[in-house]
């Protein structure tokens, strides 16, 4: 009989109760831990690891969406396929082999208990009717299969099959003592058990899919079918989405190379049609100030030129003397700084875009400095066409190409294709310019004269007036050292 336990202390002798522990340093140190977590992610995705990860990270809108919609989904799909492996499937295949094993079990009962050939046959025969079974008594050296062995130690679907059903067995025949047994692999629809008994022994071929639930290949391809037709169904529904940003990104681009831009549809979510609507504004409103301003420079021009021409007439009828000169080269030179002034106001943004041939171009440009006594060369691989706007084109070779013969005894021209834009480079063996100082001839009326030979009568407007027009188009101009000791101007045109 076992001792009964030891009375407890009365209650006046019991300690008195501890005091509840307080949740908030366990709290305090789950938020600091969970705080370094968070620093140890920030610094992998900072460090150069972390960098090239994000080098692989999807750039265009449309790819970092699917993988918003797709990272919850795998993940939600690898979370139930978790469960249901854990919960059900392992749960329901441990069921249907402990049914087999007390099958088995009762069979080998029975054989131990009788060798009456009769109910032997009965037993073989319900067996293969309702347990669905093939049972028989070998004669003593009949050939057997071998016992399945995994050497890889690999998870296979006969290595999962054969340990699950050797776990039921080895609990259901070790209930009724021990029977020596092994198991092996028929083929793929059918496994094979072999029990040592005492007086015979006996073959029972037992079918994989009494052992093995199929419910988990229909859990897999409901899986697989259900992710592909959400993927598809987010696919569709944000090519829609994003279609009305590509069309609206196409406008802006157009609008920034100087190019008409027509009214497009506006759809799309309604923050993608507030965006598209403050576009085509914005659009309406730079062309209302373009025309606006080239009205009024058209008015100012003539304003000008009124007084001047009069002014003019009224010299042509005095008599020639060193004062008429004198006033008459100062309105030769009004008349040419208010057509610089002019040039630079005006716009370029109302001429329509075409194709213009960039080296025929440059080679009529080149013709008209040899005829004025200039050396210029023009190099190019072959015709180089692209749509913009020819004056605005035309004057912007022309200025920069004439500042190069200006200031060099010698000019060079090539005309090329470099990535996505067309490039004309533009070399002459002139003084050139510090690099610290090469941003400041861009600025209008600014001549640089320590850098440059101050008798060119220029008004500091011809780099500004050439840059403008090439960005009007969605060019630019940029100033490098060129090989021959001078200035090279790099002007590109996107393609």
């Amino acid at each position: 009989m076992a001792p009964s336990p030891p009375p407890s202390p009365p209650d006046s002798a019991a300690p008195p109760p501890s005091p509840p522990h307080s949740p908030a340093p366990s709290l305090r140190r789950r938020a600091t831990e969970a705080l370094r977590q968070l620093r140890r992610v920030y610094a992998r995705l900072f460090s150069p690891a972390g960098r090239g990860f994000r080098a692989i990270m999807p750039k265009s809108l449309m790819g970092r969406s699917l993988l918003i919609i797709v990272t919850p989904l795998v993940l939600l799909q690898v979370a139930t396929a978790q469960f249901f492996f854990d919960r059900h499937w392992e749960t329901m295949s441990m069921r249907l082999n402990s049914s087999v094993a007390a099958e088995v079990a009762l069979v080998a009962d029975t054989l131990q208990r009788t060798d009456d050939p009769k109910i032997r046959a009965e037993l073989f025969n319900l067996a293969g009717v309702h347990l669905q079974m093939g049972i028989r008594i070998l004669p003593p050296g009949s050939e057997r299969v071998k016992p399945y062995k995994n050497p890889t130690g690999a998870l296979t679907e006969d290595a999962y099959v054969v340990r699950t059903l050797t776990q039921a067995l080895d609990a259901a025949l070790g209930e009724r003592g021990t029977v020596p047994y092994y198991v092996g692999v028929l083929n793929d629809k059918t496994l094979v058990l072999y029990l040592e008994l005492p007086d015979d022994l006996v073959e029972i071929l037992i079918p994989r899919k009494r052992l093995f639930s199929s419910t988990v290949y229909v859990f897999i391809v409901w899986m697989i079918v259900s992710s592909l037709v959400l993927f598809s169904v987010a696919w569709l529904f944000m090519r829609n989405q994003i279609r009305p940003i590509s069309r609206l990104a196409s406008a802006a681009d157009a609008l920034g190379k100087g190019l008409d831009v027509d009214d497009f549809p506006n759809r799309g979510a309604l923050e993608v049609r507030k965006a598209g609507t403050a576009f085509i504004r914005m659009r309406d409103r730079i062309r209302r100030q373009i025309t606006q301003r080239t009205e009024m420079l058209a008015g100012v021009s003539h304003d000008l030129r009124t007084p001047l021409t009069r002014m003019r007439l009224q010299l042509a009828f005095m008599e020639e003397n060193e004062g008429a000169r004198e006033l008459e080269e100062d309105i030769a030179e009004m008349e040419r700084l208010i057509q610089g002034y002019l040039a630079f106001a005006q716009s370029d943004a109302l001429e329509d875009s075409e194709p213009v041939d960039l080296v025929a171009l440059a080679e009529s440009i080149a013709a008209k400095v040899r005829r004025a006594g200039g050396e210029i060369e023009v190099h190019a691989p072959g015709p180089v066409v692209l749509t913009l706007k020819p004056h605005a084109t035309e004057r912007c070779l022309s200025n920069v190409i004439g500042n190069a013969v200006r200031y060099g005894t010698k000019a060079s021209v090539r005309v090329g294709l470099r990535g996505r834009h067309a490039e004309v480079l533009v070399d002459d063996d002139g003084p050139g310019i510090p690099p610290d100082r090469r941003e400041e001839v861009f600025r209008p009326f600014v001549r640089l004269e320590g850098s440059r030979n101050p008798k060119t009568g220029g008004t500091g407007l011809g780099l500004t007036i050439a840059r403008d027009s090439a960005r009007s188009m969605g060019g630019d101009i940029l100033l490098e050292s060129s090989p021959p000791g001078g200035l090279r101007a790099r002007i590109r045109f996107p393609l």
